[in-house]
């Protein structure tokens, strides 16, 4: 059985492969099935909502198992920003990682450390033909750092300050994925995978 996972981002799809190993699946990107330069616009409001939206369009486009996931930081001291909007915080002036996560510093720079309190989120969702559609969620918590550091990672990675005073740009791979946001999503994820799998091959 093929498991479609909505990205084109062949590092993406080699961690979730690696993530959930002991599923039986013919693991394939949007590349894969031909829908490489298909867009789905998350234009809700959640990440539940959107990841939904993403698993429906590209389940209903392939005919195959989805999984997708849309994920981001919620800072406190934003009220939740940048939430759903990390990775267009600032456009379109602001295009890069680092132009983002320096905004990010910018709005926090009055606030103590004991109130950069913030989470990294991500909903998993699997789609199936003829299936309801599931959701799970991971998180991790931590607070937004002053100041970058670490070269391991991408996205906010270096300003998210752990509780032992790292980032999660300073741990190795298999440890971050291991804790990570994704990675505890994506634990949640597997049992309900393999009932899903199980359904679709009665």
């Amino acid at each position: 059985m093929k498991l479609l996972v909505a990205t084109t981002n062949r590092g993406k799809l080699a961690e979730y492969c690696e993530l959930l190993a002991d599923i039986d699946v013919e693991w394939v990107d949007l590349q894969d099935v031909g829908l490489g330069t298909m867009e789905v616009a998350e234009t809700e409001d959640t990440f539940a909502a959107n990841a939904i939206l993403k698993a429906r369009a590209y389940c209903e486009a392939s005919g195959l198992l989805t999984l997708a996931d849309d994920s981001g930081l919620v800072v406190d001291a934003l009220e939740g920003a940048p939430g759903v909007y990390s990775a267009r915080y600032g456009a379109p002036e602001v295009t890069t990682d680092r132009g983002r996560y320096e905004k990010l510093l910018a709005a926090l720079q009055d606030v103590p450390l004991e109130k950069r309190t913030a989470r990294f989120k991500c909903v998993v969702a699997l789609a199936a033909p003829d299936q309801e559609i599931v959701t799970v969620e991971g998180k991790i918590e931590g607070r937004i750092a002053f100041s970058p550091r670490g070269s391991n990672g991408f996205g906010y990675d270096p300003v998210f300050l752990l509780s032992d005073g790292r980032t999660l740009a300073e741990l190795p791979s298999a440890e971050k994925n291991r804790i990570s946001h994704r990675g505890n999503a994506l634990e949640k994820a597997q049992p309900l995978l393999i009932e899903l799998i199980k359904k679709i091959n009665i």
